[in-house]
C-alpha cells in the first residue's frame, strides 16, 4: 500500500467521522431529549435498540446491515428504485451504518445530560412565559453542555477506530470505502509493520488527545457550577 492511500484512507476517516457526528447530533438530540423527558412505560425497548451496537459483535451489526442495503434488501430496493442506487460498497452507505454504530455513544451521553437538568429550570423558565422551544434552546442546551461535548467525542472517535462494520458495509475499496482501521489491518496483513506503527500510534495519540480534553472540559465545568 502507498503513502497516498494512507493519506486516501485518513482523509476518507475523517470525513467519514465528521458527517456522521453531525448527523448524529442532529438526530440524536431532539431523540435523547425525549427519551430524558418521556414517561412512555415502554420507553425502555427504545433504549434498549438504541444500546444494542454496545453488545453486538460488529461484524454481525455489519452483516445485516449489508443485507438491508444491498439491492435485494428493504432499503436498497426503494434506494435503487428511486435512482439513489445501492449503498452497499459506498461512502453513503459507511455513513449510514457509522450512525447507526455509534448511535449510544452519542444518546447515552445526552440523555444523561438532559435528565441531569431536573425539570426546576423549565419550570421557572415556563412561568416566564418562554416556549417549549425557547426553553430547550436557551436553558436546556446550554445546561446540558458537558454531555453535549463527551457525546461529540465520543461519537467521532468511535467512529475513527470502527472496523468490523465499515469492513462488512463497504469492503474494501482504495480511494471510496478503505478507512484508517482497514489500512493497518492490511498493512499487517502484509508484515508491513512499520506502516501500521505509525497509522495505530498516530490514531491511538488523536483519541487519547480527544478523551483527555473531554474530562478536562468535564471538569472545568463542573468546577464552575460550584
Amino acid at each position: 500500500m502507498t503513502g497516498y492511500e494512507d493519506w486516501s484512507a485518513l482523509v476518507i476517516t475523517l470525513q467519514l467521522a465528521l458527517i456522521s457526528t453531525a448527523i448524529l447530533l442532529l438526530l440524536g438530540t431532539p431523540f435523547a431529549w425525549w427519551l430524558a423527558r418521556s414517561e412512555w412505560r415502554y420507553k425502555f425497548l427504545l433504549e434498549a435498540i438504541v444500546a444494542l451496537p454496545l453488545v453486538l459483535p460488529p461484524t454481525v451489526l455489519g452483516f445485516y446491515l449489508l443485507v438491508t442495503f444491498s439491492p435485494s434488501g428493504p432499503i436498497g430496493q426503494w434506494t435503487v428504485a428511486s435512482g439513489i442506487g445501492s449503498l452497499a460498497f459506498t461512502f453513503s452507505g459507511l455513513v449510514a451504518g457509522s450512525v447507526i454504530y455509534s448511535l449510544p455513544f452519542v444518546v447515552q451521553p445526552l440523555q444523561d445530560a438532559f435528565r441531569t437538568i431536573g425539570p426546576r429550570p423549565m419550570e421557572v423558565a415556563a412561568t416566564l412565559r418562554a416556549s417549549p422551544l425557547d426553553r430547550f434552546l436557551t436553558i436546556a442546551i446550554p445546561l446540558a453542555r458537558p454531555g453535549f461535548i463527551t457525546a461529540i467525542v465520543l461519537g467521532f472517535a468511535h467512529t475513527l477506530g470502527e472496523f468490523g462494520v465499515v469492513l462488512m458495509i463497504g469492503g474494501n475499496i482504495p480511494g471510496e470505502t478503505r478507512v484508517i482501521s482497514i489500512a493497518i489491518y492490511d498493512h499487517v496483513e502484509m508484515m508491513e509493520y512499520q506502516e501500521a506503527h505509525w497509522l495505530s500510534g498516530g490514531l491511538l495519540m488523536l483519541c487519547f488527545l480527544m478523551l483527555t480534553l473531554v474530562y478536562w472540559i468535564n471538569r472545568t465545568f463542573r468546577i464552575m457550577l460550584k
